[in-house]
């Protein structure tokens, strides 16, 4: 099911079309919303939202117009455990549905448009999006948007285990302020992964990445733009 809405994005003059996307076909179903461009280039991102939030989050919203406007096909999709659950975070047992939950988007996306396939998510969906591509190479490049490498206060336990199966490349979005991970906690951590990785600095920026409230910090979907690009070739066409 696809019906079209059309959104105000960061600001009044700034418009991204898009459609509620439903796809129950697939166990766990696919659901969310997706900006398709009127003259696509075939690449898409699917992306995802972090453990507290939805595909409706601000920060998802802006990226996904910011890469449509370039042409690029976005699903931001919910999370299964989000489809069934409207608040509270997701629990351990939630974690192979939800990477099944990211498989499925993918594979729904590429009945749609046939370009390379990217993956990326906020926070705890992002840290799924790459425990899934550490699993199987279901994307081209990955996207993790204020990575979780560790619970806030507990340097000693990183979430790395996974890190050196990933072979696709990998952009790091992450603030300097991120009680998540410390910049240079994040760049040890890509010399664990294979592939190609690049990190973008947000100085100031905490775990929301200046998108809280109403508060948005506006250039940033730009700067992703641009280093996807200069690193995965993302609308390349």
């Amino acid at each position: 099911m696809r019906r079209r809405v059309s959104a105000g994005l960061l600001d009044n003059e700034r418009m991204s079309t898009f459609e509620v996307f439903s796809e129950t076909s697939f166990d766990p179903p696919v659901r969310g919303f997706l900006h398709l461009p009127a003259s696509p280039c075939g690449d898409f991102l699917v992306i995802t939202h972090g453990a507290g939030g939805n595909s409706q989050s601000s920060l998802l919203q802006a990226l996904a117009g910011t890469f449509a406007e370039a042409r690029v096909a976005v699903l931001r999709c919910d999370l299964p455990f989000r489809q069934v659950r409207r608040f509270g975070p997701p629990r351990p047992a939630n974690a192979t549905r939800d990477r099944q939950g990211l498989r499925n988007a993918m594979q729904a996306m590429r009945k749609i448009v046939s370009g390379k396939a990217f993956l990326g998510g906020q926070s705890y969906g992002g840290r799924q999006a790459s425990m899934l591509l550490a699993e199987e190479a279901v994307a081209d490049g990955l996207l993790l948007v204020s990575y979780p490498l560790h619970a806030p206060g507990h340097p000693e336990k990183p979430k790395i285990e996974h890190l050196p199966k990933l072979r696709v490349p990998t952009l790091f979005v992450h603030g300097t302020r991120d009680p998540f991970g410390t910049i240079d906690e994040i760049e040890n951590a890509r010399k664990l992964i294979p592939g190609r990785t690049e990190l973008l600095v947000v100085d100031g920026a905490g775990h929301d990445l200046g998108f809280k409230g109403k508060t948005k910090l506006e250039a940033l979907p730009e700067r992703v733009l641009a280093a996807c690009k200069s690193l995965f070739g993302i609308g390349a066409q």
